[in-house]
């Protein structure tokens, strides 16, 4: 092969990765998360946790995802930044086999367990796991305050003690 041909398909491939990141950053708002170096690793990690997710476009510095339809980007923007639990990503769960699925994976490869729901994965992001039924319970009245009292108690939901408690 001619390096002018390898010098013209280099152009179309940055093109071509150019016009998917593009097409990758439509949504008004969608969240950036800063990583030192290692945007790429974490993307291709979240991309294995959750389902319905894929890597839409990739450069040097950014990575465009998909997690189960939601649309997030990773920057290696250097050490600058760190994150910290003031922000967090909730995933809503349907029942206990998905917040096992999500604290397991998390917990059990490098992250971090905290209270209520919450986890720390291995790059130090901070994710609420908890159940769907959470906010129902939380709706009645009745229910509330016993629901609080044992999901205090808690780090990862367990749904049968939460209802159990609720409707104690």
């Amino acid at each position: 092969m001619s390096n002018i041909w390898l010098a013209a398909e280099g152009q179309r491939e940055a093109l071509t990765l150019a016009q998917e990141f593009k097409q990758s950053m439509t949504s008004p708002i969608y969240p950036c998360m800063w990583f030192d170096s290692k945007a790429h690793e974490a993307a291709a990690y979240y991309c294995s946790v959750f389902p319905n997710s894929r890597i839409t476009s990739t450069n040097p510095m950014a990575v465009a995802m998909e997690l189960n339809g939601v649309r997030f980007m990773a920057l290696n923007g250097g050490p600058e930044y760190a994150f910290s639990e003031a922000i967090s990503f909730v995933v809503t769960c349907e029942n206990q086999e998905e917040i096992d699925h999500y604290w397991n994976s998390f917990v059990n490869d490098g992250g971090a367990e905290g209270r209520c729901g919450w986890l720390k994965d291995k790059y130090g992001v901070s994710w609420q796991i908890v159940p769907a039924i959470l906010g129902q319970l939380m709706g009645d009245a009745e229910k509330a305050a016993k629901a609080m009292y044992a999901f205090m108690q808690m780090k990862k939901f367990d749904i049968a003690k939460l209802v159990e408690a609720a409707s104690a």
